[in-house]
């Protein structure tokens, strides 16, 4: 009977045990972001902490973490917007930062994914505008972006919506892979080879201020060029989602005046295989206080990630909300 007795509590703690680690089970979540020296990585970086709240995390009443329970979100550095939108159709990644007009085009499977829908990406929030940053050495001028014709020019990496939205604009003015010398590099190895003479120019969509541009201002210096009203109205034509903005002047050492720029909105897309239980969960951790105030105080580009925004362009850009997110935004009034 003893031994019984004996047995029956080692069942009992054994499935305590069990039941603990099954309670405890962490969630992963991987979210795709961009360059290290770009706005994507450490904007990403922020929201994978917000919304986290790992096994054995302190309650968020008690000082801890206030993400959703048991969820451990990981920004991974990737070639950004093409890449990521991929990763999360394929299943690679359950969530990305993606600009726009490239998630419009691969969900349709229009434009240059022609025949290629990309039909689990979902949106979750619109964030924050990426300004194209058309790079030069500093006293570089050019009278129109026909001159990059016979240049060598930086065009990002494959696999980043800015390619992809950059050649589109140049055909427009004749400029293409067989009349420029273009290199395929990441936001830093740019600015590292226009240090070095080896780039004429080079761009870059991304929310200013971007980390390898401060130290290339602060160091080598540079030119940023500004695009004109004509300029900016023929690129809206060709990529929509481009729309008129500016770079304040004073963002980059040596660069007093504003730049007329096109950018383009960034924003956290997931997969429709995800449940709508936990991308609610995701999106009201997104906006709760405590992200709030991890956003507000880590790139600048995070005090303009809002709720009272998170919509804008949602119902143009033919991308649907993730079933899970519009709950959240049919909650919180912000949807009707």
């Amino acid at each position: 009977m003893a031994l019984m007795k004996k047995m029956a509590v080692a069942a009992l703690a054994t499935a305590l045990m069990a039941g603990t680690a099954m309670a405890q089970s962490p969630t992963f979540f991987r979210i795709g972001t961009g360059g290290a020296g770009g706005t994507y990585f450490p904007i990403g970086g922020t929201i994978a902490n917000g919304i986290s709240s790992p096994p054995g995390s302190r309650p968020c009443e008690e000082g801890g973490q206030c993400g959703v329970p048991g969820l451990i979100a990981i920004a991974q550095s990737t070639t950004a917007s093409v890449f990521n939108n991929a990763a999360v159709q394929n299943g690679e990644l359950e969530a990305g930062l993606a600009a726009a007009d490239v998630t419009r085009e691969m969900y349709l499977g229009v434009g240059t994914f022609e025949g290629k829908k990309h039909d689990k990406l979902r949106l979750v929030a619109n964030l924050f505008p990426e300004d194209l940053h058309l790079v030069m050495p500093a006293g570089a001028t050019l009278d129109g972006l026909g001159d990059l014709a016979g240049k060598r020019v930086g065009i990002a990496q494959a696999g980043s919506g800015t390619q992809v939205a950059v050649l589109k604009m140049l055909e427009e003015w004749g400029v293409n892979r067989d009349n420029m010398e273009e290199a395929e590099l990441n936001n830093s190895q740019s600015a590292e080879r226009l240090a070095d003479g080896q780039l004429d120019a080079f761009f870059y969509a991304a929310g200013w201020p971007v980390a390898a541009m401060v130290q290339l201002a602060s160091t080598k210096g540079m030119t940023l060029y500004s695009f004109s009203d004509e300029e900016m109205q023929k690129i809206n034509d060709v990529v929509p989602a481009y729309i008129p903005s500016k770079i304040p002047g004073g963002v980059y050492e040596g660069i007093d005046n504003d730049t007329m720029t096109p950018a383009v909105s960034a924003y956290l897309v997931v997969s429709s295989d995800l449940s709508d239980d936990l991308v609610y969960g995701i999106t009201k951790a997104l906006w709760n206080d405590n992200t709030r105030n991890l956003l507000d105080n880590g790139h600048a580009k995070g005090k303009l990630i809002r709720p009272e925004t998170a919509l804008n362009g949602v119902d143009s850009l033919g991308v649907p909300l993730h079933p899970g997110a519009e709950r959240f935004y049919r909650e919180a009034g912000l949807l009707k």
